[in-house]
């Protein structure tokens, strides 16, 4: 039984989630239980006490590690919340990738751990990215299992993915992406490693890569592998749209070798 504080609290959180509140299909109410169980809960009213979010309005997004939720800050200003579930199924799931990270080493075994750990990966590989000038969301900040950033569309929705989405000029996206491949190596020393038309929005004029949760750093033990299978995604993308593509080799060969992490 909840003592009348933390009762409070949850009363305060469930008023702001409107997505709780809304019917609910029996599959749609076993995925919310299982995103917004009561720690999870109890981070979101830390982020609302301190105006980070308000209100997590709907979801715009399901993925296998998590929802994306549509929020609003206390400004009253969209942002994107992003959280990741902690059932066994996905910490099963991402374990290989937390715990194969030369920047997470140690966390292995504990769910809860390598739960948090996969939403700080993800929020520090975004960091990254943008530092290096790349496009991705940017990152606002994390807190366990809760990871906030940057929304990527308007009042009426999310921005498209890129299958979603018709090019004026393929070429010029390709060689966006093709970009951000070679350049979030060079500049940024990571490898997305899950790179295709479903994890790249379009906003504006332009590309942004999201999902960058399993993303690895460049002296990753397999990380070329990871890099050539990015390339190749995009090019069998492309090609099916009429571009002519690069030879993967000839992409592959702009990636220079990697630093180790510290230098």
């Amino acid at each position: 039984m909840l003592s009348p504080p933390y009762e409070e609290q949850f009363a305060y959180v469930e008023q702001r989630i409107d997505a709780l509140k809304t019917d609910k299909t029996g599959d749609e109410r076993q995925t919310e239980g299982e995103v917004f169980d009561r720690k999870t809960l109890m981070t979101l009213y830390d982020m609302m006490k301190r105006g980070m979010v308000d209100k997590v309005h709907y979801p715009v997004s399901t993925g296998k590690e998590g929802n994306v939720f549509y929020s609003t800050d206390g400004d009253g200003s969209a942002v994107a919340l992003k959280i990741y579930r902690t059932s066994t199924s996905t910490f099963k799931r991402v374990a290989r990738y937390v715990e194969g990270d030369p920047r997470f080493k140690g966390i292995v075994g504990n769910r809860w751990k390598l739960i948090y750990a996969w939403a700080a990966k993800e929020y520090r590989n975004l960091e990254r990215y943008a530092e290096a000038g790349l496009r991705v969301p940017e990152p606002i900040t994390v807190d366990k299992n809760c990871l906030l950033m940057e929304y990527i569309g308007d009042e009426s929705g999310p921005a498209p993915q890129l299958r979603n989405y018709e090019m004026d000029e393929p070429a010029d996206y390709y060689e966006c992406i093709v970009g951000f491949i070679v350049d979030g190596w060079n500049k940024a020393r990571l490898v997305h490693g899950d790179l295709s038309e479903y994890n790249i929005l379009v906003e504006g004029d332009g590309p942004v890569v999201i999902d960058v949760g399993q993303t690895m750093t460049a002296d990753f033990f397999n990380a070329r592998e990871l890099l050539e299978r990015d390339v190749e995604n995009v090019n069998a993308y492309f090609r099916r749209k009429g571009v002519d593509t690069e030879k993967t080799t000839d992409i592959l060969a702009e990636c220079k070798a990697p630093r180790r992490e510290g230098d």
